[in-house]
Parts: C-alpha cells; sequence; structure tokens
C-alpha cells in the first residue's frame, strides 16, 4: 500500500506547484484586450463643424447676467459671451426697424434690408409694428363696420321700395319731350357709372369675399376670380378718375345751391309725404351727392387708388405709405358707395322716368314739371332752351 500512495502524493504535489506557477505568471502580464483595436489613420481633411451651438456647459451660462447695469445695450456678440444662443439684442434691433445693408437702390427697394416696420399706433390700433397695426385696423374696424353700413343701407333700400314703391309722374305723359341730357353728358356719366360699377364689385369681392365666395366656390376659383377682379379693378381705376374729372366740369354749373334747395332738404324730398318740393334741374339730394361723393369722397378715392396703383411719380412706396393709402381708400370707397347706393336707386328703379332720361337724354314735359318745377319753368321763359344739342333722330318733337 505504500507504493501507490507515494505516487498520489507526489502527482498532489506536482499538480498544486503548477497551479500556482500559471497563476503567479497571470497576475504579473499586463491585461491586453480581447480584441485589439486598428492604429487610427490621419483624416485627409477636417470634418465640417455643424452650425448653431452642438452643446454648452451649464456652468458657463450666467443666468444672472441681466444683472449688469450694461446688460440691455449689449450688442450680440456681447450678449453671447454671457448667455450663448441668446440673440435678443439682434431682433430687438430688427423689431425697432434697424436696416441692414443692401445695395439695390432706394427709388426701388425702399426698404431692403428692413424686415420689421417700426411701432406705430393707427386709429384703432394698438401700439404696435406698422404692419401688425394695419392688420388690425383693416380686421377689426374696416371689414366688420364696413361691411354692415353697406348692408344696412342696402337692407334700408330694400325695404322703403317694398314699402313704398317707385315714385310716380302725376298725371300722364303729354308726348312733348325736353332735351334733360346731351349726348357727350350722357357719354360722360356712362362712362364714370360702368368704371365705378367695375371697381364697386371688385373691390366688394377682394375684401369681402372670403367670407360669401370662397365657402361656395372653393379656393381655386376663388383665387382666379380675385385675380381677374383686382387687374380689372386696376385698369378700371384710371378711366375712373378720367371720367370723374370731365362729370365734374360737366356738371358743376347746374349744382350750385339755388331757391328751394334748404327746403328740399327740410322736407326730406318729399320721399315720405310724396310731395316732392320744387327744385331746378338737380334737386339738393343730387348737389349733396355732387359735392359729396363726386368732389369730396372723389378726391380721396382717387389720390389713394393712384398710390396703391403706384402711378404718383416722385413718391417713394414705402409699406407704410401703401398701409395709409389703403386705409383711407377703404374708408372713402365704402362711404361713396353707401351714398351712390341711393343715387343708383332713384336713377333705375326708384323714380319712374329717370333711368330713360339717361338712356335717351329726353324726359316728357310733365316728368319735369313734376319732378323740377324751378327748371321747367326756366325752359317755359326761355331762359334754358329745350333741345341743347342737334337731335338724333330726324323729326323728333323736342319743342314744347
Amino acid at each position: 500500500m505504500q507504493g501507490p500512495s507515494r505516487v498520489l502524493t507526489a502527482l498532489a504535489v506536482v499538480a498544486l506547484g503548477w497551479s500556482a506557477a500559471v497563476s503567479a505568471q497571470t497576475a504579473a502580464a499586463p491585461a491586453v484586450p480581447a480584441t485589439a483595436a486598428p492604429a487610427p489613420v490621419a483624416a485627409t481633411a477636417p470634418a465640417p463643424v455643424p452650425g448653431g451651438i452642438q452643446s454648452q456647459n451649464i456652468f458657463e451660462v450666467k443666468p444672472d447676467a441681466s444683472a449688469d447695469p450694461n446688460y440691455t445695450k449689449q450688442s450680440n456678440a456681447e450678449r453671447a459671451k454671457v448667455q450663448p444662443g441668446n440673440n435678443a439684442p439682434m431682433w430687438r434691433q430688427v423689431g425697432a426697424g434697424v436696416s441692414g445693408y443692401s445695395s439695390l437702390p432706394k427709388s426701388e427697394a425702399p426698404e431692403a434690408g428692413n424686415l420689421i416696420q417700426p411701432f406705430v399706433q393707427y386709429p384703432g390700433s394698438r401700439l404696435t409694428n406698422a404692419g401688425e397695426a394695419w392688420r388690425q385696423v383693416r380686421n377689426n374696424w374696416i371689414i366688420p363696420y364696413g361691411g354692415s353700413l353697406f348692408l344696412i343701407v342696402v337692407l334700408a333700400i330694400a325695404i322703403f321700395y317694398f314699402t313704398r314703391g317707385s315714385i310716380k309722374t302725376h298725371g300722364a305723359d303729354t308726348g312733348r319731350k325736353i332735351e334733360r341730357f346731351t349726348p357727350f353728358e350722357r357719354a360722360a356719366h356712362w362712362s364714370n357709372a360702368i368704371a365705378f360699377c367695375i371697381l364697386a364689385i371688385s373691390g366688394l369681392v377682394m375684401a369681402f369675399g372670403k367670407f360669401f365666395l370662397l365657402p361656395v366656390m372653393g379656393l381655386t376659383l376663388f383665387g382666379w376670380l380675385s385675380y381677374v377682379l383686382k387687374t380689372a379693378h386696376n385698369f378700371a381705376g384710371p378711366l375712373f378718375a378720367v371720367s370723374l374729372v370731365i362729370v365734374f366740369f360737366t356738371f358743376l354749373r347746374d349744382n350750385w345751391p339755388q331757391k328751394g334747395d334748404l327746403q328740399w332738404l327740410a322736407k326730406g324730398g318729399g320721399l315720405i309725404s310724396g310731395d316732392e318740393p320744387a327744385s331746378h334741374r338737380f334737386n339738393a339730394g343730387e348737389k349733396l351727392i355732387f359735392w359729396g361723393g363726386v368732389f369730396f369722397l372723389g378726391i380721396i378715392v382717387v389720390a389713394s387708388g393712384l398710390v396703391l396703383d403706384k402711378l404718383i411719380p416722385g413718391l417713394i412706396y414705402e409699406r407704410g405709405t401703401m398701409q395709409v393709402a389703403h386705409m383711407i381708400h377703404a374708408v372713402a370707397t365704402v362711404l361713396m358707395m353707401c351714398l351712390f347706393l341711393g343715387h343708383i336707386y332713384l336713377g333705375t328703379i326708384g323714380m319712374q322716368g329717370a333711368y330713360k332720361a339717361m338712356r335717351t337724354g329726353y324726359v316728357d314735359e310733365a316728368w319735369a314739371r313734376d319732378h323740377h318745377a324751378y327748371w321747367y319753368e326756366d325752359i317755359q321763359a326761355g331762359k334754358i332752351p329745350t333741345q341743347r344739342s342737334e337731335p338724333e333722330t330726324p323729326g323728333r318733337p323736342v319743342q314744347v
């Protein structure tokens, strides 16, 4: 038994010694990674650095930098040193209307480099930049109140017509005609009237069309319609301006204040009582339309429209100029349309024989005596000729 025991003891001693040797060698050797990484290769070109702030040490940002007395006077570069990413100085300059550099001539691009207009306060707006102030005036005042005024006038005329009807001529026609308007007067009037209708319809669609046409027609068709009407508006504007001047000087002589005008106004033209006061060739109501609509509002509408069309030479068309011109133009045109609606009503369905007078130029003697008694008396007295132009049709009865 001693032989095998000695052999086992020797094998155990050898195994223990080998294990200790291996452990010592492993502890002494440096650690080697399982997979050796390849040696780095030098880049041929530097990688592009992305713009903007990529990272920022929170300890480098100074949240209390605003305590500096010169904080509000810092430039954008100075602000970036204490609060990276805070571009308030730059945007403060933009909001204040500071323009950047531009090589474009001022006559062609007067506001090149200027993003936001300076602060203003238009009537009816808050103190804000001019673009926003104009938007507030247009959307909060001109559109709702202008549209309401126009609808009120239309509704009032409709109620008057369906309750009172058109104004009739008392008595039967005599068959004897008086020339009320010469061919030149009618041509001037119809040129102005047609241009006015084009401007009024296109203006109403451009201002209010998105509320009552866009939901029905859809965006594409309404866009085309607005573009066509805007183009027609721009072309009809100068025609309206020229014809308005011709109309003014053509009918100026008979629109000066005369006897009976105050009485006509005091009685409201007899629209309610049915007894129309005597008047000359044009009554006081027509004279109010002439001086208030053709002259006063006409000057404002034409002048502001020429600015919007950029037809005034030498004027620098800045955004502020166009905004003020638009607000004036919109208010004046709404008032003009409301004023002329009454004239259009009385000149068409509101008074019997009125439309025929402007279409043919002639009225019956009974019509003249009924609606313009003083004018008829002057014709009877020979102060005004019955026929002021060459008869358009040979043999037309023109003598009273």
